[in-house]
């Protein structure tokens, strides 16, 4: 039970389920400074900012075990499967950590899932031949449930590290409803990242709850400001 689950995890430390991020077109160097300070403040998983401040973060956070990530073929996924190549080329060659990458939801949208094979069969043994990590993200919020059940069974046997929610950037974000589906269809092998429009430590708790591995949040700081209250309460 949730409640249960509440109850168990009321003095756990969830830094580490989260993903520090900043993905807005006008993120500044100021603000990534500052998103990397954070992490390291309170000891997050990861930064995750615009492919222009990957070399930057990887020296602020060298000293850390926090990864950097990056996003690629962001927010819209439709860009062609070469100009990904290159986004993610590029970013192994800045010292990127982890990839989040969105998946073409036009060809999801069309059922053409030979091309998302494709996709990610091209991708996967670039990423792997770097000993990195890889995030697909599939957009729940404008999916039916048979789409991201079959985004589960094709990202699962690929072997892919994440399925992620959402980029944030659309009409819906997470839900625990889609987490819930998510983790019932996809291999345990595989984690969930849950994100787009997480900004409490409640929600939070919930999506944890319901399968999430990690949160794509740019509320980390709020987050752990709350559980630190509700510890003390």
């Amino acid at each position: 039970m949730v409640s249960d689950f509440f109850i168990r995890i009321k003095f756990m430390k969830i830094e580490k389920y989260i993903d520090h991020t900043l993905l807005k077109s006008t993120t500044t160097l100021e603000e990534v400074n500052r998103l990397c300070t954070e992490a390291i403040r309170f000891n997050f998983a990861a930064v995750c900012i615009p492919p222009l401040y990957v070399k930057i973060a990887k020296n602020l956070l060298e000293k850390t075990d926090i990864k950097t990530a990056t996003v690629i073929g962001f927010p819209l996924g439709y860009s062609a499967i070469e100009s990904k190549v290159a986004e993610i080329v590029l970013a192994l060659v800045d010292g990127v950590d982890e990839l989040d990458m969105v998946a073409n939801i036009t060809a999801i949208k069309n059922g053409d899932w030979s091309f998302i094979a494709n996709e990610i069969n091209t991708i996967l043994p670039i990423v792997r031949n770097k000993e990195k990590c890889i995030k697909v993200i599939i957009e729940t919020g404008v999916l039916s449930d048979e789409e991201i059940i079959k985004c589960c069974e094709l990202y699962g046997a690929a072997g892919v590290d994440f399925l992620k929610t959402s980029t944030g950037f659309a009409q819906k974000g997470v839900s625990v409803e889609a987490v819930k589906l998510i983790r019932k269809y996809l291999p345990a092998s595989v984690g969930i990242k849950a994100s787009g429009g997480i900004k409490n430590y409640s929600f939070a708790l919930e999506l944890i709850a319901a399968g999430a591995n990690r949160l794509g949040t740019s509320s980390g700081v709020e987050i752990i400001m709350e559980q630190t209250k509700s510890a003390m309460a």
